[in-house]
């Protein structure tokens, strides 16, 4: 599949989904007596490791790629990076699994209210209104009777992806996506590996073997991305990566024995409706406007 078909792209990206979704199962199968620091420190170690041979290749092909170029962004952003691989470790050891997932698909809705208050973006009504029902929804999936770790860990892993995916913005255009996943990823081996050092946790054998599938499966959903979304309009093609809900259900019930009830269904339609209305409507004023721009010309 080349992705250059919405048909190809979207079986692209639920594969991608596919393995997102395999990747925080992993994650969550390390439990919450995993040592975190240390299984997030292996996690971007073999992450630096699997890239490594792709990094290189493109840099021989193409030695002209700025290196260096952009270093403070990469930095924060490996440091963003493990900030959230921290706190989905939590939130996947403390809620059940299409729960915390369909609390990180807010990520979209924090990166529009970000890119307003940080870029100076307008929010209109849809965008307002996409926040309000997805908070709703958050507040009806995880009906809080208390404040509780799990909870609002997977808040900030949505708030913390939504600040790291804006900083992208910021990432030098001639830096390609796998230079970008790689220096990110050494940029967060100083932090990783000082937290794991002063966690002085035992090393278990166990988180290794987390760590390399989780890292497999986190480059194979990237990978899915740049193919699905190089070729075609994403406003197209952006639903189908709310099949990952559909996969986080189906492995709840199957690995852990999770049961979804309908708070769940509710939850996750006023989170992901608004954002699939939003996207579609984007998609509509791409569309009027490349009609508008050639008669402009005439």
């Amino acid at each position: 599949m080349s992705g250059r078909t919405v048909g190809n792209a979207i079986s692209i990206l639920v594969l991608g989904s596919l393995f997102a979704t395999l990747c925080d199962v992993v994650i969550k199968m390390a439990g919450a007596e995993v040592a975190i620091f240390q299984f997030t420190f292996f996690r971007a170690l073999f992450m630096c490791l699997l890239l490594l041979p792709v990094v290189t290749y493109i840099y021989i092909k193409n030695p002209k790629v700025p290196l260096l170029t952009g270093l403070k962004v990469h930095v924060l952003r490996g440091h963003l990076w493990v900030l959230a691989a921290i706190f989905l470790v939590v939130s996947l050891a403390e809620l059940p699994l299409a729960t915390a997932n369909a609390v990180f698909y807010t990520a979209p809705i924090f990166i529009v209210l970000f890119a307003g208050l940080f870029y100076r973006e307008r929010l209109g009504f849809e965008a307002i209104g996409a926040a309000i029902l997805g908070f709703a929804g958050v507040l009806l999936i995880l009906r809080p009777t208390e404040i509780s770790l799990g909870m609002v860990s997977a808040i900030f892993f949505a708030m913390v992806l939504a600040a790291n995916s804006l900083l992208i913005k910021k990432i030098p255009k001639q830096q390609g996506m796998f230079y970008g996943l790689f220096i990110t990823q050494l940029c967060a081996l100083p932090l990783a590996a000082g937290l794991a050092i002063w966690e002085a946790a035992e090393l278990q054998e166990e988180v290794w073997l987390y760590a390399v599938l989780s890292s497999i499966c986190s480059i194979i959903y990237s990978v899915a991305c740049l193919i699905g979304y190089r070729h075609v309009d994403s406003s197209k093609v952006a639903s189908a990566e709310y099949s990952g809900l559909i996969f986080a259900v189906l492995f709840g019930w199957w690995v852990f024995g999770e049961t979804p009830d309908l708070g769940l269904l509710i939850g996750s339609l006023l989170i992901i409706l608004p954002l699939l209305y939003m996207s579609r409507r984007e998609g509509r004023k791409r569309r009027q406007e490349s009609v508008v721009s050639p008669l402009n010309n005439v």
